[in-house]
């Protein structure tokens, strides 16, 4: 897709990757909504890349439909959607409380779905469009101390290859991105910054550009770093040796005393 003069909506957009996407979109000439919680933050970003900011909680039921409508309205259509926005938790899963897993789910899996929903129909009837799903190599990996955020991303990649199945000859296209470790804060707020320094993280930017990339190439699905999509191969191919891989690379996690390792 040609990203000049489309239409682009990224959740999230106030910090880190999404931040990041919407100052590359609109370097690449599309006209970015800029959707965000955070009043200044989202004001800001809209500022900086000529755009229009849009708030909304989309932890909360209607805001998903409200966010899409909202965006809609604003230049009659909507050509590509960025859905970005997530929550991240990490700590043993039998410590999590069950409302923290109500929202961990609304805002990584239920919200982009219903995104997809309301914007879709009139992508397909202009044949014409692109979804991109922010999920991560968490999804095909597994996660110790982020079972419910693994479990999210997970069901959003089994979304993505669905709904692209079923979009096969419309003209309108899905693509999963699948980022390692990215250098924002999105770590500390889960409750726990990143131990290791092996792989080292990549930039919210270095993220933007493969979004970028893999729209204007329709590309279906792209890893940041690329040597990434080893793990689930490895995983797939040798579950044993990738299990003891993951236990002596991973981050140290505590369940009833015991330490535990995340890969």
């Amino acid at each position: 897709m040609d990203l000049a003069g489309r239409v682009a909506l990224v959740t999230g957009a106030s910090s880190g990757i999404g931040r990041a996407t919407a100052v590359a979109l609109a370097r690449a000439h599309a006209h970015v909504l800029v959707h965000g919680r955070d009043t200044e933050r989202t004001a800001e970003v809209a500022h900086l890349v000529g755009g229009t900011p849009l708030l909304a909680d989309l932890a909360e039921p209607h805001a998903p439909d409200d966010l899409a409508a909202r965006a809609l309205a604003v230049h009659g259509r909507l050509d590509l959607l960025v859905a970005n926005a997530g929550a991240g938790l990490s700590a043993p899963f039998t410590a999590v409380d069950p409302a923290e897993i109500d929202h961990l789910l609304a805002v990584d899996l239920l919200a982009p779905i219903r995104l997809v929903r309301a914007v879709l129909p009139a992508m397909v009837e202009r044949g014409c469009g692109c979804v991109v799903l922010v999920s991560s190599v968490a999804a095909r990996t597994g996660v110790a101390g982020e079972a419910v955020y693994a479990a999210a991303k997970a069901g959003l990649d089994a979304f993505a290859e669905s709904v692209r199945l079923e979009l096969t000859g419309t003209g309108v296209g899905v693509t999963v991105l699948m980022p390692g470790v990215v250098d924002t804060r999105f770590y500390e707020a889960r409750g726990r910054a990143p131990l290791r320094r092996v792989p080292r993280p990549v930039s919210a930017e270095q993220v933007a550009d493969g979004i970028v990339d893999a729209v204007a190439h329709d590309r279906p699905e792209v890893w940041v770093p690329r040597w990434l999509r080893m793990a689930p191969m490895l995983r797939g191919i040798a579950p044993g040796l990738f299990r003891r891989l993951s236990t002596h690379f991973g981050e140290p996690v505590r369940i009833r005393g015991r330490r535990r390792e995340r890969p």
